[in-house]
C-alpha cells in the first residue's frame, strides 16, 4: 500500500466534494458540540450536579454520534468513488443505522484495547491501533459483525503494517494539529458568549477534520482489499476526480 497515493487521493476527493463531506459531518457534530459546550459551561459555572449529569449524557451521545458520522462518511466515500454524488445526507444516515450497534460495540472495544495497550507498554497499543484501524469500513462496507470486523481488519493490514502505521501516524498528527487550531478560531469569536463560541468552533473543527480521517482510512481499506484479491496490482482503481 502506498501511503502517498492514499493521502493524495484522499485530499483530491476532499477538495472535490468538500461541501458534501463537511455537511455530512456537521449534521451530527452540530448537536454533539452543543452538548459539549453545555457541559463546559456548567463546569465553569460550578453547578456540579448538573455538570455531572450533562457530562455523562454528553459522553453517551458522543459515542453514538461519532460512530454514526464515521459510518455515514464511509458510505459517502463508497458512493463518490463509484461516480455517484447525488445522494442525500439523510439517505446515508438511514443506510448506516442498522450497522450502528456493531460500530459502537467494535469501536468501544477497540478503544479499550488500544488505551490499555498504550498504558502498559505503548507498543502493544500502537500495534492494536494499526491492526484495527479498518474496523469501521469493514463493518459498513462488508456488513461484518463487531467480532468479525476485528479479524477482517487484522487480516487486511497483515503484510502492510508499517505502511498502515505510517498512514495512521500522519492522520493522527494532522488531527492533533487541526484540533490545536481551535484557539485560533476562538479569537475572532471572543466577543461572543463563551458557550456560543465553544459550540461554533467545535462544530467547525470537527466537521472539517472528520472527513479527512475517514477518507484516508477508508481509501486504505479499498487499496488493501484490492491488493488481497490481486496482490500483483500496484494501483487503486481510477477515481473520478
Amino acid at each position: 500500500m502506498s501511503v502517498e497515493r492514499v493521502l493524495h487521493q484522499a485530499w483530491e476527493l476532499y477538495r472535490k466534494f468538500f461541501k458534501r463531506f463537511v455537511l455530512i459531518a456537521a449534521t451530527v457534530f452540530f448537536v454533539l458540540e452543543l452538548f459539549s459546550a453545555l457541559s463546559k459551561s456548567l463546569v465553569h459555572s460550578r453547578h456540579w450536579v448538573d455538570a455531572v449529569f450533562w457530562g455523562v449524557a454528553t459522553v453517551l451521545i458522543w459515542i453514538v454520534g461519532t460512530f454514526w458520522v464515521q459510518g455515514a462518511l464511509v458510505e459517502a466515500i463508497r458512493e463518490v468513488r463509484g461516480g455517484r454524488a447525488d445522494f442525500s445526507v439523510e439517505e446515508l444516515y438511514v443506510r448506516v443505522r442498522p450497522r450502528l450497534p456493531a460500530l459502537m460495540a467494535a469501536g468501544f472495544t477497540a478503544a479499550i484495547g488500544v488505551v490499555f495497550g498504550l498504558v502498559l507498554l505503548v507498543v502493544p497499543g500502537l500495534v492494536l491501533l494499526t491492526r484495527w484501524v479498518l474496523i469501521v469500513p469493514v463493518i459498513v462496507l462488508e456488513k461484518k459483525s463487531a467480532g468479525e470486523a476485528f479479524d477482517r481488519s487484522w487480516e487486511l493490514v497483515r503484510g502492510s503494517s508499517w505502511s498502515v502505521f505510517g498512514l495512521v501516524f500522519l492522520t493522527v498528527v494532522a488531527l492533533a494539529v487541526g484540533s490545536s487550531l481551535e484557539s485560533v478560531l476562538l479569537f475572532p469569536l471572543s466577543t461572543l458568549p463563551r458557550f456560543l463560541a465553544s459550540w461554533l468552533v467545535g462544530t467547525i473543527t470537527s466537521s472539517l477534520l472528520a472527513p479527512l480521517i475517514a477518507l484516508s482510512w477508508t481509501l486504505a481499506y479499498f487499496e488493501l482489499a484490492r491488493e488481497q484479491v490481486r496482490p500483483s496490482a500496484s494501483m487503486m482503481p481510477p477515481i473520478q476526480i
